[in-house]
């Protein structure tokens, strides 16, 4: 297992084929993608095609950023995966934050503890200039853990969606710290994280 990094709970590690029944799992659950594809289930094919060759992908360009399976640190369960990568190939030093959890894992403060640690990392150890993370307007919960994680709301913008799902009329949020404005954790305050 090529473990990225461990938090108090978490462990966040590099995907690989093996990955593919848990990542189909995930996004069949139409909770799960409610706020993505209305509640559409990621195709097998598509996971197995475009998903995780992304992923294997954004290891090579990229190192330590990229998509990173999320798993208990006690037991080992799956819980899913957050993102931490830059979206512009040409500017590495902007990487947007992204999370995605199974059901049975929301509420317990993981994405905030995942997001958390994947931030600290980036600005202490990764060279990350900002951090930004969208979502729609209408989904709180994920704009909650932007705000738990320390990213504040910058814009509300549109966009023009071929499919349109319940929600998309209130637009999309954005959410960004800049590097100036991260406080590193306090010793003993947090979960921290280590580096594997």
């Amino acid at each position: 297992m090529d473990v990225h990094l461990t938090t108090e709970r978490l462990v966040l590690r590099r995907f690989t084929t093996a990955d593919t029944d848990r990542l189909v799992e995930l996004d069949g659950d139409p909770e799960v993608t409610r706020y993505l594809t209305g509640g559409r289930p990621t195709p097998r094919a598509q996971v197995e095609n475009t998903l995780l060759p992304l992923y294997f992908a954004h290891y090579e360009r990229y190192g330590d950023l990229g998509w990173w399976a999320a798993e208990e640190r006690d037991g080992g369960a799956f819980l899913g995966w957050f993102e931490f990568r830059p979206p512009d190939r040409e500017d590495p030093g902007e990487v947007e934050l992204g999370y995605r959890l199974r059901r049975p894992a929301w509420g317990r403060g993981y994405a905030t503890e995942g997001a958390r640690a994947l931030i600290d990392q980036g600005f202490a150890r990764l060279g990350v200039r900002r951090v930004v993370a969208y979502t729609m307007a209408v989904n709180l919960g994920s704009r909650r853990v932007m705000e738990k994680a320390g990213l504040r709301y910058v814009r509300t913008f549109h966009e023009d969606y071929p499919e349109p799902i319940p929600g998309t009329e209130l637009g999309e949020v954005e959410y960004a710290l800049d590097a100036a404005d991260w406080r590193p954790p306090v010793p003993g305050t947090g979960p921290g994280y280590w580096s594997a």
